[in-house]
């Protein structure tokens, strides 16, 4: 259970005065909710965080008072001056003075009323805004802050500038965030004091009213003590839970599988190249995982063309060598029958008797299928989510890979994982999406990571242009020649049919003009609203050099591999994010024979888009590419998960990101090192840190240990 004591933060922010149900669904829209949240407590008022300050401590008089700044004066009111009856353009003018000399308040379209209410004729009132000069006279339109000496501390001297949306106002955001100031409890110190003093960082409470209330500008900076102490708490709690949810994982009871190498042997002669020393390191460091006490849970990464399936083949083979089964999981269909094409006859040679599984199989064949897998007559199964349907019976699975996992839920990951019986099913997962280290500590730290870093042998750089979309006829011809000379090529378009909002190319409309230019049979076409039959029939006349020009959307991005295709053309590749354009790309390059990839862009491109590809015409490193496309987008194009945007951090996204999640990474192994139940005094804060980080499931964790 939640300490009582964090209740407040969690209630709606409709508990917050002022806010109803129309602010209600404009906070909603401005801040940032964490996934699974409908609505805005008045936690999510605390975590959205100012992104600047106006200062307001300038109080000179109004004699001193410099044009274009802004100031805060205290002055008497004189007299107001309302515009002629009928002329609604002309402002309605409030003289004020000071001991200094006369400022006048201006208003524009005024309610007379409410100026009188405001600024009553002889009374004192503090006015901030812009100052400005107008036929020598001093004036200040529309004022931020009007306010009576009593309320002198309604008027901030620095004022957070908050992200805001239509119809909600700054204002507002102040008065619900110093509401929600009120509501933070009395909470324990987490942070060892040593810690926070070399660092000059304040207390949790005091650095969260700091970023609402500043007392200086650095308050609100990113890279000040405040922020960059927040920063770190929320580094740490997700530390924490990952290193826990690791823990807890691999502390229940494994299935120990391992073989006598018999069928690996086999599969080694059968290839037509040489394993590469990481391809040899992941096969060994996988093995030893299964053959440990403990649960599996592996990460296989490579780029792409790296040889992940050949790596989860041999380890397949493991469990097959030691009597059991092993299935691979895919995430589309296309890749699913891609695995099973590259494995087939690696596994005829070996012994290895595999089955496909995926949606399209029905009815009998598939009731064979499954009689067959119960029985124990097929050894490895391939397929897609079909894998886990409660009809699917092993006799024995002892392994499973999962493939571009990021795709799969983690509730999908472990219904898989369960059809291994008692002690389950050892898991490795497979991304060809190189993921910088950042994002795999902080999205898969429970995770063990093994790395493909070379490509085989013989593969040649492919080479990237780029080109504008201005020069479309000259790059129809350089491919009528390639064509002639025997190359295929891959053309792919971000749309499936056009619209009239977009001018982007759609997949469809560039298939029919490149038929007419080339001829019937020659230009194929394939996307995700096509038929299975369809795409298979399509995909077999461009893998048997049938058809020379295939037409596509991203539906190609991962799995489809024709060796013979070696030019790539990537229409309007500014609307594609570095990490899709490289996996793009690798569908090329795949044999010995040089290949190339065309970027083919808008005429006009903006600054994010042209690094972009800049980028992709500089290195065909997946890694470098990776950390890039982290650099731009942020960790959720990296992952796919998220397609835009940053990793789901509210507060972490700061200067020096990656010294604070070291830190708190070491900080999280030492905790649990020391203090596995967080049964000490600085453990029970920490398990407050991360009901405020909501971060519970690791606290169910610690409280079950």
């Amino acid at each position: 259970m939640r300490p009582t004591a964090l209740n407040p933060l969690f209630a709606s922010a409709q508990a917050l005065s002022g806010i109803g149900p129309r602010l209600l669904a404009l906070l909603k829209k401005a801040v940032k909710l964490p996934p699974g949240v409908a609505e805005p407590r008045v936690l999510d008022v605390l975590w959205h965080l100012p992104t600047g300050v106006i200062d307001r401590r300038a109080e000179p008089d109004v004699a001193t008072a410099v044009p274009g700044t802004i100031a805060t004066l205290k002055v008497r009111v004189l007299k107001h001056r309302p515009p002629p009856r009928g002329n609604t353009r002309a402002p309605y003018k409030v003289s004020c003075e000071d001991d200094s000399g006369r400022l006048d308040l201006v208003f524009f379209h005024a309610e007379r009323s409410f100026v009188e209410r405001q600024l009553p004729v002889g009374e004192t009132r503090y006015v901030s805004g812009r100052i400005e000069r107008y036929n020598d006279m001093m004036q200040m339109t529309h004022p931020d802050y009007i306010v009576g000496p009593e309320n002198r501390g309604d008027l901030p001297s620095l004022e957070p500038v908050y992200p805001l949306t239509a119809g909600l106002s700054g204002k507002i955001l102040i008065k619900a965030t110093r509401q929600a100031l009120e509501r933070l409890p009395d909470i324990p110190e987490w942070q060892p004091p040593a810690w926070l003093a070399a660092r000059n960082w304040p207390p949790f409470v005091m650095a969260v009213s700091s970023v609402h209330r500043p007392q200086d500008v650095g308050d609100v900076s990113p890279g000040g003590a405040p922020w960059q102490r927040l920063a770190y708490d929320e580094l740490l709690a997700n530390q924490l839970a990952l290193a826990f949810v690791r823990e807890n994982y691999k502390a229940q009871r494994g299935r120990p599988v391992s073989g006598d190498g018999r069928l690996r042997s086999r599969i080694a002669q059968a290839l037509p190249f040489k394993l590469t020393p990481s391809q040899h390191a992941a096969i060994a460091e996988i093995a030893d995982d299964m053959a440990a006490p403990r649960r599996m849970l592996r990460l296989l990464q490579g780029d792409v063309g790296s040889g992940k399936t050949v790596v989860a083949l041999m380890a397949m083979a493991v469990a097959v060598e030691a009597g059991s089964q092993a299935a691979l999981m895919a995430p589309t269909e296309v890749l699913a029958r891609q695995h099973a094409e590259t494995i087939a006859p690696l596994a005829e040679k070996a012994g290895l008797r595999i089955g496909l599984l995926t949606g399209r199989e029905k009815g009998k064949p598939r009731t064979e299928l499954l009689s067959r897998l119960a029985s124990g007559e097929i050894d490895i199964l391939i397929g897609t989510h079909a894998l886990f349907q409660s009809d699917v019976a092993f006799r024995d699975l002892a392994f499973a890979v999962i493939d571009e996992q990021h795709r799969f839920g983690v509730h999908q990951r472990l219904a898989l994982q369960t059809k291994g019986g008692d002690g389950g099913a050892n898991v490795l997962v497979m991304t060809a999406t190189p993921i910088p280290r950042t994002l795999l500590m902080t999205h898969y730290g429970d995770l063990d990571v093994s790395k493909l870093t070379e490509k085989p042998a013989g593969r040649k750089p492919i080479k990237t242009t780029m080109a504008s979309t201005d020069r479309l006829v000259d790059v129809i011809e350089r491919i009528r020649a390639n064509v002639a000379e025997g190359a295929q090529i891959y053309w792919v378009c971000p749309l499936i049919e056009s619209s009239e909002k977009s001018e982007l190319a759609a997949a469809e409309e560039r298939h029919a003009h490149l038929t007419q230019i080339f001829g019937e049979g020659v230009v194929g076409l394939l996307h995700g609203g096509m038929a299975a039959t369809a795409k298979d029939k399509t995909m077999q006349a461009f893998a048997e050099n049938t058809s020379k020009i295939l037409v596509a959307t991203t539906v190609i991005e991962v799995g489809v591999n024709v060796p013979n295709a070696t030019i790539m053309v990537i229409e309007h590749a500014e609307r594609f994010g570095l990490a899709q354009l490289h996996q793009l790309r690798g569908r090329v390059g795949r044999s010995d024979r040089q290949s190339f990839c065309l970027l083919l862009h808008a005429p006009q491109l903006g600054e994010t888009a042209e690094k972009r590809l800049t980028m992709m015409c500089e290195t065909d490193d997946g890694f470098k590419i990776a950390e890039k496309d982290l650099e731009l987008r942020g960790g959720g194009e990296v992952l796919g998960a998220r397609q835009s945007g940053d990793a789901e951090f509210r507060i972490a996204d700061v200067p020096g990101f990656e010294t604070l999640l070291e830190a708190a990474r070491d900080d999280a192994k030492m905790i649990l090192a020391t203090d596995p139940r967080l049964a000490s005094a600085r453990g029970q804060a920490l398990k407050v840190l991360l009901y405020i980080f909501e971060q519970d499931g690791a606290v169910q964790l610690f409280r079950a240990a």
